[in-house]
């Protein structure tokens, strides 16, 4: 199917229909003047238009793990050990083409999956200058918004590595032009990386105009490594070092207060609960979130299916006695931060807004349009030849296990 630059879906089971105009939604809603005046593009019986889902923190480079990562030699017993264990030996092992095709399985599955915007944290320490144009090459061609940076970190080559990472993410903003990919500064953690670091994060911030986008507190780890340099936790030591603009992204907040939710509510600052990684690596529960109203979900580098993220969110919150109208909030809180990011309305899809929706039905994702373009027609991916890019990923896949083992 070739790109078009106005779509017509509906009516879906609601009587809703969708007409888009370049890249913006020109009318949504039960069947009326602007709606009716031409033929729809795409019946969609069956099924109801919805915006389409954000993950508001993953790591595209993870999305060769599905295709059989070997489970590490040594069972770890902490999150520091899981890290240390497959994540950071993962990370260590990608080059450019074995980022290249999980970019683009990472981007196939989420359009599948009705999933239209991907807010990214990328870490490639054997692959840092040009990584996220990677990413973003994958992104724009295959038709997913992205908001992409590097998560600069010390852990392997010290300050140098960190410098390195800051500096590929100052080059992405300053040159990207790709409509569909934003850039930001990032960095991996704050146990991992010095003051100078920190302080250097804030003021490219504030230079480029943009947002940190930086894991917090996500295990003990973190709150441990910020009290023994002499602060409070780890939200006290950024906000000292002055690298926390508004609109920055916290992702996760498990082990935060609070009085510490509260504020970063009150500056502005984003966080984004991942239930799946979060249960999986045995963290805890974010259960204080619910002292803000800017918090996202995002998978943390599982696959980018929301409404798989959405249940276990649910049901995680069951659990712990929240209310089901709170943890709901968090489903429509990734549409508001990546209307910041991108300048335009996201959710709902009203007039002049974003045209990006998903065609869902009891049994999967029929179409997906972004940005106005049509990328999933009748479950098939248009913009790139779906089995290919699968016979790719297995292919890389299977090199880079080789190359983890040798690390």
């Amino acid at each position: 199917m070739a790109t078009t630059r106005s779509v017509k879906l509906g009516p879906d089971e609601d009587g809703n229909v969708l007409v888009t105009r370049d890249d913006r939604v020109a009318c949504f809603g039960s069947a009326g003047p602007i709606c009716t005046q031409d033929a729809f593009y795409k019946d969609c019986r069956g099924g109801w238009i919805q915006p389409g889902a954000v993950n508001a923190h993953t790591h595209i480079y993870s999305g060769l793990a599905p295709l059989g990562m070997p489970p590490p030699e040594e069972e770890p017993e902490s999150f520091l050990q899981i890290l240390e264990r497959v994540w950071w030996r993962l990370d260590r092992a990608l080059d450019e083409a074995s980022l290249r095709a999980s970019a683009r399985y990472y981007v196939s599955q989420a359009l599948l999956a009705g999933t239209t915007t991907l807010i990214d944290h990328q870490e490639s320490p054997g692959f840092i200058e040009g990584s996220l144009d990677v990413l973003a090459d994958a992104c724009q061609e295959l038709g997913i918004r992205a908001v992409l940076c590097y998560g600069a970190t010390e852990r392997n080559g010290g300050r140098e590595e960190a410098r390195r990472g800051l500096a590929e993410c100052r080059r992405f903003i300053e040159t990207n032009r790709r409509p569909l990919v934003r850039g930001v500064v990032g960095l991996h953690a704050s146990f991992t990386v010095s003051n100078e670091t920190i302080q250097e994060a804030g003021e490219l911030c504030r230079e480029l105009d943009t947002v940190l986008h930086v894991h917090m507190a996500e295990d003990m780890a973190d709150v441990w490594d910020a009290r023994k340099r002499g602060y409070h936790g780890p939200l006290e030591r950024l906000l000292d070092l002055k690298a926390l603009p508004r609109g920055s992204i916290l992702a996760h907040g498990v082990h935060l207060t609070r009085e510490e939710v509260r504020r970063i509510s009150d500056l502005g600052v984003w966080l984004v609960q991942n239930p799946r990684s979060n249960r999986n690596n045995a963290v805890g529960y974010p259960s204080r979130l619910d002292e803000s109203r800017r918090v996202a979900l995002g998978t943390d580098g599982y696959p980018a299916d929301m409404r798989a993220e959405a249940a276990v969110l649910f049901e995680e919150a069951a659990r712990r006695g929240e209310a089901e109208s709170v943890v709901a909030r968090r489903l429509k809180g990734g549409a508001v931060l990546a209307g910041e990011r991108f300048g335009m309305s996201f959710d709902p899809l009203a007039e002049g807004g974003a045209a990006d929706a998903a065609v869902f039905t009891d049994t999967g994702v029929r179409h997906v349009v972004v940005g106005g373009r049509l990328v999933v027609e009748d479950g098939r991916l248009v913009t790139a030849d779906q089995d290919a890019i699968r016979e790719e990923a297995a292919a890389q896949a299977a090199a880079l296990w080789e190359r983890m083992k040798r690390l």
